[in-house]
């Protein structure tokens, strides 16, 4: 197949935010104001963090400060995978926190309950579609790896399908395909943009007040406020919620835990009935394969293919930038792979090409703390599972916040140790762009050598550190 002729009129645009009627940008913030809760950041982290603090307190003043727009960050540009898990997964969880397993995997199902509830409680239409996650073995080494996530899936009460290769085809036909672990319940796809889109509407409905094209470039105490400045205004709050993703916090202290790193994915032209007909997938879950650069694919509600992953760029100094949402080697990787995974879809071509920048940190979820007298809290580090995980995010900082209750009351959520602990810091430039350099490298060597990582990844294993999106 011809990959470039497959991306030839494909648009340098996200297909979420050129599919859906996009809203009008609201006004920026201008002059001087003051707010009981102003939250930094209007994604679905800022998002989420608004809607909970209303639905706890609705005496509250609450603000959304956003830099751009609304839904034009991760929030508007991802795969659109809405998943329970708050660890980036059961394995991972289970190395890093064995014994709040139960409780973490608890409060991420109901969290998953929560977001499907809140969507029909306030009328948004994000084409929530709760058909589960496949997640695929590609090569020998990793049918293994499915096996063991299978088994703590069973010891913690769930009952995912470990497939066959017969099996696996059956559901979605790949001649890939090796063996698959079926899982109906722990994923939701829905539309990113219209999701945050949605939130937007709800937070406005509840009194939030959402400045747009707003970026907040200072942050200091001003008696007992912090005073947040902006380029045309500044806006005093007696407490702040960061919920900044990828992009440069405000604070200092969390600048070594949290890097920029930029993912890329592609969407089809509509299948046909025939080309539909080819690969199954009558049942329209999500997948994911289980490389160390894996990639997660999708239908959509037109029957076209999300196709994402593979590969983590993390530009010098955490460059962020328009320019670096267009890689043509990334489209042109993605493609191939797209076409050795399903050949039956010779001649499909790509309607839309992009790129986003994911916020990451070493241990792959997120990671939550408090400054200036527990006035400021913050959760970031979500490396591309905040589409869900924010809203116990938000939860969790306002928890931190105390919003909603007693002085000095703790809740189950911050009494866990992911909540409690920080992940291992990357070192400082230039060493941290080696060492990510090194890893993306001894990653890409484990996934052509068996799975067999070499002498770099397992030093990261033994001290708790990693990288990926």
């Amino acid at each position: 197949m011809d990959v470039s002729r497959a991306l030839a009129d494909a648009e340098p645009t996200p297909f979420w935010t050129a599919a859906a009627a996009r809203p009008d940008p609201g006004p920026p913030l201008t002059g001087r104001g003051a707010c009981d809760l102003a939250i930094v950041g209007g994604g679905y982290g800022g998002l989420w963090t608004a809607l909970r603090a209303k639905e706890r307190d609705p005496s509250l003043d609450v603000v959304v400060l956003e830099a751009g727009r609304i839904g034009s960050a991760a929030s508007g540009r991802n795969g659109g995978f809405c998943s329970a898990s708050l660890t980036h997964g059961l394995l991972n969880g289970v190395e890093r926190w064995p014994d709040d397993m139960h409780t973490l995997e608890r409060l991420g199902w109901e969290n998953l309950r929560a977001i499907a509830a809140t969507l029909a409680r306030y009328g948004v239409d994000a084409e929530w579609d709760a058909v589960g996650e496949l997640t695929v073995a590609t090569r020998e080494w990793q049918v293994p790896l499915l096996e063991e996530e299978a088994e703590h899936a069973f010891e913690l009460g769930w009952e995912p399908m470990l497939l066959g290769r017969d099996g696996v085809r059956a559901e979605v036909d790949s001649p890939t395909y090796l063996a698959g672990l079926w899982d109906p319940h722990a994923v939701a796809l829905l539309h990113p943009a219209k999701l945050a889109w949605g939130l937007a509407d709800a937070c406005r409905s509840l009194g939030v007040r959402i400045f747009e094209n707003t970026r907040v470039t200072g942050l200091r105490p001003d008696g007992g406020r912090l005073r947040l400045a902006g380029r045309h205004g500044a806006l005093g709050a007696h407490r702040v919620a960061l919920a900044t993703g990828a992009f440069p916090p405000l604070l200092r202290r969390m600048r070594g835990f949290v890097v920029p790193v930029y993912e890329y994915a592609l969407v089809t032209e509509p299948l046909t009935r025939a080309q539909r007909d080819a690969v199954g997938w009558r049942r329209r879950q999500g997948v994911g394969d289980s490389g160390n650069r894996y990639h997660y694919y999708r239908l959509t509600s037109d029957g076209r293919v999300v196709w994402g992953g593979y590969d983590a760029v993390y530009h010098f100094g955490g460059r962020i930038g328009a320019a670096l949402e267009h890689r043509p080697a990334a489209f042109a990787s993605l493609a191939r792979n797209f076409f050795a995974t399903f050949p039956q879809l010779d001649g499909v071509r790509f309607a839309h090409a992009w790129g986003g920048v994911v916020d990451t940190c070493t241990r792959f979820c997120a990671f939550f703390g408090t400054a200036h007298d527990a006035r400021l809290a913050y959760a970031a580090g979500y490396t591309g599972l905040g589409v869900g995980a924010t809203r116990f995010g938000a939860d969790v900082m306002l928890d931190l916040l105390h919003v909603g209750l007693g002085p000095g009351e703790e809740t189950e959520r911050t009494r866990l140790a992911m909540v409690r602990d920080k992940p291992v810091p990357f070192p400082p430039e230039p060493l941290r762009y080696g060492a990510i350099e090194l890893t993306r490298r001894a990653l890409a060597r484990a996934d052509r050598d068996g799975g067999r990582r070499g002498p770099w990844l397992r030093a990261l294993d033994r001290i708790g550190a990693g990288f990926g999106s």
